[in-house]
């Protein structure tokens, strides 16, 4: 195993639609790149024209997994059939336990300008699948910052930073680490981060440096890395910003359709049947 993680693969992503209309780039959970043990899927939404984004996600059902969404700027209300309801404002994170079966809407509460952000799909382990639903949501405020320097800081969303700032999204059974990095001109990023955990890099602004052979990661690509126990991030003379998330694997069969992500395909049809039932 190499000290420093280094980029195994990168991607653009793909264009697609979901929800009622929303236009958005598919990072993760396209039919190359399906997923990085525990996570299943990464969708980034960034636009200021309203058709790309107004009629939102309608009531739409999930089971199996966790959701987290980390809006950079707008505001988007949740609503779910728990009795749940929020709103994320710019800054903020919404984090989602699916378990056993929610169903929810996410409406933009806006009728113009700009609406910037990222959902990930988190799996659970089989004895987590049917857990109860649950929902949070974190304002800008309440997510802290690790300010190594006025030109290195992370906001901690989830996990813990080097220097023992907590996040307040659940670590859960997968030790879920989320952190958006901002790195000024010629600065580097150098920690410990568990050796076996997957993790991956997206730069949503600039340019970024990873491992020791220098490799470059532009804007609006992602990074799926090597184990190693170091993560090392460097500039050049580009303002960055970017997303590390890291976690570990679940290691156990995905049957997987639409909404729901199950261990096998007798589960799924479960899912579906038990949707179309009324009992979620």
């Amino acid at each position: 195993m190499h000290e420093l993680r280094q980029m195994l693969q990168t991607y653009s992503g793909v264009q697609t639609s979901d929800g009622a209309g929303v236009h958005l780039t598919r990072l993760m959970g396209f039919s190359d790149f399906e997923m990085l043990d525990p996570f299943l899927l990464l969708d980034r939404f960034d636009s200021d024209n309203p058709d790309d984004y107004i009629a939102g996600f309608p009531d739409h059902p999930h089971r199996g997994f966790q959701t987290l969404t980390y809006l950079l700027h707008g505001q988007m209300q949740h609503a779910d059939n728990a009795g749940n309801q929020g709103l994320l404002q710019a800054g903020g994170v919404q984090w989602m336990n699916a378990g056993k079966g929610i169903v929810h809407s996410e409406r933009p509460l806006q009728q113009d300008g700009r609406l910037s952000g990222f959902q990930l799909w988190i799996n659970l382990p089989a004895s987590e699948k049917m857990s109860e639903p649950a929902y949070r949501d974190f304002q800008d405020e309440e997510i802290p910052r690790d300010s190594i320097n006025d030109q290195l800081i992370l906001k901690v969303i989830a996990g813990t930073s080097p220097s023992g700032i907590r996040g307040p999204v659940p670590q859960g059974s997968q030790d879920l680490y989320v952190w958006d990095i901002y790195l000024g001109p010629q600065q580097v990023f150098d920690c410990t981060i568990d050796p076996h955990h997957h993790a991956f890099v997206y730069v949503y602004q600039g340019e970024v440096m990873i491992g020791e052979k220098g490799n470059s990661l532009s804007s609006e690509h992602l990074a799926v890395l090597s184990e190693g126990k170091r993560l090392r991030l460097s500039t050049t003379n580009t303002p960055t910003r970017l997303l590390v998330a890291a976690a570990r694997a679940i290691k156990e069969p995905i049957a997987r359709r639409g909404p729901f992500v199950m261990n096998t395909a007798e589960e799924l049809h479960q899912a579906f049947d038990d949707y179309q039932q009324g009992r979620f």
